[in-house]
């Protein structure tokens, strides 16, 4: 295998994009539409102020949802499922990949470091997706409204010169 090859780097991608679908926000990443469409074209700071806005919801969301939580544990456990996370990652978006696995496997739940069991990884997963897409929806309609409140000055002030 030549070392020289390069490893793909980490997108915020879940794998089930909705801004096919005319989604202003991934269901999926959260990422809003144009996101998703320019990352490739993204610089290294401009997708590390995208990773910060999607793991700064993560953390106001699944922190309070598990509080028994070790993350120690919890990153051991994405380790050895072999998940990838920048460096920066933060602790919502570790209980995160590790809620994922969960997802997926119940019967993980015990292992997860999560401290929850297998009954509680569906209701607990649907509540953290109810609440994590609601939040997106949110700094996107905020982001733009400001957006917009700008674009107003500007022609109000171009309308006054």
């Amino acid at each position: 295998m030549n070392s020289q090859r390069r490893i793909p780097s980490l997108t915020p991608c879940a794998g089930r994009c909705s801004t096919v679908f005319g989604d202003s926000v991934c269901r999926g990443c959260r990422r809003f539409n144009h996101e998703v469409i320019q990352w490739n074209t993204y610089s290294a700071e401009q997708r590390l102020a995208v990773w910060m806005r999607l793991d700064a919801q993560l953390d106001q969301i699944l922190v309070p949802l598990l509080p028994l939580a070790d993350l120690k544990h919890v990153e051991g456990f994405i380790h050895s499922k072999r998940v990838r996370v920048l460096d920066s990652a933060s602790k919502g978006r570790k209980y995160y990949h590790a809620l994922k696995i969960c997802e997926k496997n119940r019967n993980l739940a015990h292992d997860s470091g999560l401290g929850i069991d297998s009954k509680q990884v569906k209701p607990l997963w649907d509540e953290f997706e109810r609440r994590v897409l609601a939040l997106a929806n949110a700094s996107y309609d905020f982001a733009w409204l400001r957006a917009d409140g700008i674009r107003q000055s500007i022609l109000h002030l171009e309308e006054s010169h």
